[in-house]
């Protein structure tokens, strides 16, 4: 009977240990799983963000080979490619290290190529390292982009593409560094979250810089001071640039959420697509019903970068409007394109593709709206930030344009840019049967 009671009770404990022992190894499990489906969700969020980006160049490509006229679309094709390619070489090189790199609360990072964990390795953190790196790339091809429409059609390649590598390298990874990079303006409170200020109005500065110093296209602007229309070679690239870079900015704001692992970021990521969408069609519908209450014509490439301008409007505050708020940001963004177009004739800036207004001007604009919806932001702040970004990127981007033009010259000659970019610089037209 006793061996019968003993035999019980080491049966019942040996139930109970294998009961316990797998709820103690399930708890550690879920423990560890919930931390790897995290840092899994959150590297997504880069990656695919980061090819959304990445699209962007093609969306820009097309935008201005289709806003070019034909005898230059194989230049700005040949551009766009190559900016990308040094973009991504020197952020490489140098930029992130600049951007992000013992930047501790300064004005600098360090100079060095970026290195990161080896294959096989774990990274360390709530996201991996390599994908954080092809997102902000991306981001710093996007700049350079802006600043090849704006001054097509007379810029010599070679001289374009040194520039590109120094803005890409030193000028907007040294700007980055201010507030993403975790900089002075950061430590002031400057806000901006996906980079009406940082990105676009940086790459704004430096295409009106670039524009004023190389000069109009040669007809632009007739002795008497009147607007020579120019019109680009293709309506429907333009169309489809468009379409291109309104999807590549779901990943650009999107993305700039920084983490996808939980319920409140995921449904953050959502609530900042619905805003980019709202944004990007107010931009549109206001430049429609302005031109048509101005003109008594709607001109589509006022509606296609209406739209640009309500992406950038928002870039700097996806998140906390209202869906109404988004669509006023939005909405004025498309109303600065309209109307800034022609003050820049005025001033006979020849803007090829209209790249100021829609970078430069509504990233301003963004950017000063962030304290209406963010309770953080502070107007006095706002302004010192853009400020701070407009001289810097000003001084920087005019000495290295007068350089090139003391140098190598930075402009065709008249005979040069009259037979076509396609055909003097690059000798590969891309309509050879219209030519």
């Amino acid at each position: 009977m006793s061996f019968r009671l003993i035999l019980q009770g080491g049966l019942a404990a040996g139930a109970l240990l294998a009961v316990s022992m797998p709820a103690y190894a399930q708890e550690v499990t879920v423990a560890t799983v919930k931390s790897e489906t995290a840092f899994v969700f959150n590297t997504l969020l880069f990656l695919m963000g980061g090819f959304l980006v990445m699209f962007m160049a093609a969306g820009f490509a097309m935008l201005e080979a289709g806003l070019v006229r034909s005898k230059n679309v194989s230049m700005q094709c040949l551009k766009n490619i190559g900016l990308y390619s040094i973009a991504g070489i020197m952020y490489w090189c140098v930029g992130y290290s600049l951007m992000y790199t013992n930047v501790n609360g300064g004005w600098i990072g360090s100079f060095m190529p970026y290195s990161w964990p080896a294959a096989g390795t774990a990274n360390e953190g709530d996201y991996s390292v390599g994908s954080d790196w092809f997102f902000q790339m991306v981001f710093c091809a996007t700049t350079a982009s802006i600043v090849s429409g704006t001054i097509a059609e007379r810029i010599k390649l070679w001289p374009f593409l040194i520039f590109v590598a120094l803005l890409t390298g030193l000028i907007y990874p040294i700007a980055g560094s201010w507030k993403w990079g975790t900089g002075w303006l950061d430590g002031l409170g400057f806000l901006d979250f996906a980079g009406s200020t940082l990105v676009h109005s940086v790459g704004g500065w430096a295409a009106l810089t670039g524009a004023i110093i190389l000069g109009a296209r040669k007809g632009k602007y007739s002795p008497e001071g009147h607007v020579v229309a120019m019109p680009g070679s293709s309506i429907p690239l333009a169309t489809l640039g468009t379409f291109i870079l309104w999807l590549g900015w779901f990943g650009f704001n999107g993305g700039s959420q920084l983490a996808f692992g939980d319920n409140t970021n995921a449904s953050d990521v959502s609530r900042i697509f619905i805003n980019t969408n709202l944004a990007a069609a107010a931009g549109v519908v206001v430049a429609m019903l302005l031109m048509q209450a101005i003109y008594k014509k709607v001109d589509v490439t006022m509606a296609l970068n209406g739209a640009l301008a309500g992406l950038v409007s928002i870039t700097a505050e996806p998140l906390t409007p209202g869906p109404l708020m988004a669509i006023i940001i939005g909405g004025i963004g498309g109303a600065i394109v309209v109307f800034m177009v022609p003050m820049l004739d005025r001033f006979k800036i020849d803007d090829v593709v209209g790249a100021i207004p829609v970078h430069l001007l509504a990233g301003i604009w963004g950017t000063l709206a962030v304290p209406l919806t963010n309770a953080d932001g502070n107007f006095l702040i706002q302004i010192v930030g853009i400020v701070s970004y407009g001289i810097f990127t000003i001084v920087t981007s005019a000495v290295l344009w007068l350089i090139l033009k003391a140098t190598i010259g930075i402009r065709v000659s008249d005979d040069e840019e009259a037979l076509g970019l396609d055909k003097t610089e690059i000798g590969v037209e891309a309509y050879p049967e219209f030519a």
